[in-house]
């Protein structure tokens, strides 16, 4: 069974920085891409950016660009975001998914494209 755990939210202040870390289990890590979701209160769950299963191949949500950088690393089946320059509209619960099928270089920014999610991480930007 696939397994996604999310760590690294929390409280910080606009202009700060977090990193953000979800560990996978249960397939082989390094056959799917993986991807960062969020979901702010009140609003739907939005795409925040994607890798490919090589990791060579990145994707952005236009509102993160220059900000945000995901990365891998297969050896510890792990993907990280990490988030520079926060801003309050960064707030949300931040979510891990795993691409539905193998071996993709572009997946999102539809989160059907993604078949395990985790539980999510809270990250709350202050002004």
């Amino acid at each position: 069974q696939v397994q996604l755990v999310e760590s690294g939210g929390g409280l910080v202040q606009a202009g700060g920085s977090l990193r953000l870390s979800c560990a996978a289990s249960g397939r082989t890590f390094s056959n799917y891409a993986m991807g960062w979701f969020r979901q702010a209160p009140g609003k739907e769950r939005e795409f925040v950016a994607a890798i490919s299963w090589s990791g060579d191949t990145t994707n952005y949500a236009d509102s993160v660009k220059g900000r945000f950088t995901i990365s891998r690393d297969n050896a510890k089946n792990t993907v990280y975001l990490q988030m520079n320059s926060l801003e309050p509209d960064d707030t949300g619960v931040y979510y891990c998914a795993s691409d539905r099928r193998g071996w993709r270089t572009v997946v999102g920014p539809s989160p059907a494209d993604f078949g395990f999610w985790g539980q999510g991480t809270q990250v709350t930007v202050s002004s």
